[in-house]
């Protein structure tokens, strides 16, 4: 819903820091999709604050709460209840109001994990896990490798003492022995152990600006990898997935731990609504944070004319379920003629001031999930550039100057092209607009002798959104 009114529920988050949170974009997609009058916002909260915090979000009447570092064991005493598999990790991310006007604690952290990987057909029963790190993610990883039947569950880390007490937690907290602690250095005691394992990434390393990194480097360690999971999505393919890609292993991200265990919340503040998420509902969700997190809240498609861009967008549109635009036939249904006549009555420089407006609009209507085809011209001005950076991720679709002219030849329909020679001018203008389309580009893909499925193969890959 794009309102609010006096019947609007609020759900929201508190951690500090909370301004990267990507929760919003989850909840307030499924209250779109379920007609549900809810704003999900962050809040983020100081410490010594945690306890007015709670009692302020139950005297406004707020339906649910989010908690996020470091507050996710310290907003315990302040609870009415809490459920037993949270109170078993001692840590909740999920709040809820009980019938009593309190809260009661959730770990849909666990919750998220276990469907992320049901997602995926991953069963931890009687598999070997190696976790790296003891950290906050951690506890709940292990805890919840253990509850499912893994045979072996190591906990690898730097400082071995903060192991072996997430070991203890979880052993004593389900009454087994299953989990154990190791000094990350000595990883290759457990290659030599085991075969196979899954591999379960679980520290910050490889997080943002830190892209080049990765726990554990060697490259025979990934060879017994069967299955790994890097809890790090900013980028979607850390170094710690690339390598274990190298290596053969199937790889997910962290990504989709996030999106379930907002779904989990989610179904856990509207359970008298019986709101479930389905496959479907949770994969469009998916979509929309993968391409938030890459930046390509917009896909924008730029090149010379003849460049694959009309066809090659609806193909990409298709492929990845989002609204296509033509920039071109925008500002034709816009001013209700064609762009010959625009250029003919008032010029080119009208044409590119409509395509500057249109940007404008754009980016402050805040578009999202659109695959926009732009104009031949329409990235050569600076201001225009620009705004394109602000929409979206830019692909410069390239094609050599007799690619163009063989694909353009026989369309009267372009008004730059009506000339004796017309390779000529493709050449000419071409080389005028070669700086302005590199520079504006996020990726280059050339389509000389390439089919539109390749293409779109390309784009997809590169921006690492499938």
């Amino acid at each position: 819903m794009n309102y609010t009114d006096g019947h609007t529920r609020i759900c929201g988050l508190i951690g500090n820091p909370v301004k990267h949170t990507l929760s919003p974009l989850i909840h307030n997609s499924l209250s779109d999709m379920f007609g549900i009058n809810m704003v999900y916002v962050p809040f983020e909260v100081k410490e010594s604050d945690v306890k007015a915090a709670i009692k302020g979000a139950l005297a406004l009447d707020i339906k649910g709460l989010n908690v996020t570092v470091p507050y996710k064991s310290e907003v315990i005493p302040y609870l009415d209840d809490i459920d037993p598999l949270a109170k078993s990790i001692g840590a909740v991310n999920t709040l809820v109001r009980t019938p009593n006007g309190g809260f009661k604690g959730y770990n849909t952290d666990v919750t998220g994990l276990y469907h992320a990987m049901q997602d995926e057909g991953i069963d931890l029963s009687d598999e070997v896990v190696v976790i790296l790190g003891a950290g906050g993610v951690a506890r709940p990883t292990a805890f919840l490798c253990a509850d499912k039947g893994a045979k072996k569950v190591y906990i690898l880390n730097r400082t071995f003492e903060k192991a072996e007490a997430v070991a203890e937690e979880v052993n004593t907290a389900l009454n087994t022995d299953v989990v154990t602690p190791m000094k990350l250095e000595d990883y290759k005691r457990v290659l030599m152990a085991h075969d196979k394992f899954i591999a379960l990434q679980c520290t910050s390393v490889g997080l943002f600006p830190d892209v080049n990194s990765a726990v554990i480097e060697d490259k025979e360690f990934y060879k017994h990898v069967s299955c790994a999971l890097d809890e790090v999505y900013r980028p979607l393919d850390t170094k710690f997935m690339k390598l274990a890609k190298e290596a053969g292993a199937r790889t997910f991200s962290g990504l989709k731990m996030l999106l379930y265990q907002g779904i989990d919340a989610y179904e856990l503040w509207h359970a008298e609504e019986k709101i479930k998420v389905t496959k479907d509902q949770a994969d469009v969700v998916y979509r929309s944070l993968m391409l938030d997190v890459v930046g390509a809240s917009n896909i924008i498609l730029e090149g010379f004319m003849g460049s694959g861009k009309s066809a090659v967008s609806a193909l990409l549109a298709d492929e990845l379920d989002m609204e296509l635009v033509d920039t071109d036939e925008i500002i034709e249904e816009t001013e209700g003629r064609s762009i010959n006549e625009i250029f003919e009555k008032e010029g080119e420089k009208a044409f590119r001031d409509m395509e500057t407006d249109l940007l404008e609009a754009i980016t402050g209507d805040h578009w999202r999930e659109f695959v926009i085809s732009l104009g031949g011209g329409m990235p050569v001005r600076e201001e225009n550039r620009r705004l394109l950076r602000k929409a979206g991720k830019i692909v410069f679709l390239k094609a050599s100057p007799e690619t163009i002219y063989e694909r353009v030849k026989d369309d009267d329909s372009r008004p730059l092209l009506r000339c004796e020679d017309p390779l000529s001018k493709i050449k000419e203008l071409m080389a005028s607009r070669m700086e302005a389309y590199e520079d504006a580009a996020d990726i280059v893909v050339d389509t000389d002798n390439k089919t539109i499925e390749e293409v779109v193969g390309e784009i997809v890959d590169r921006l690492g959104i499938k």
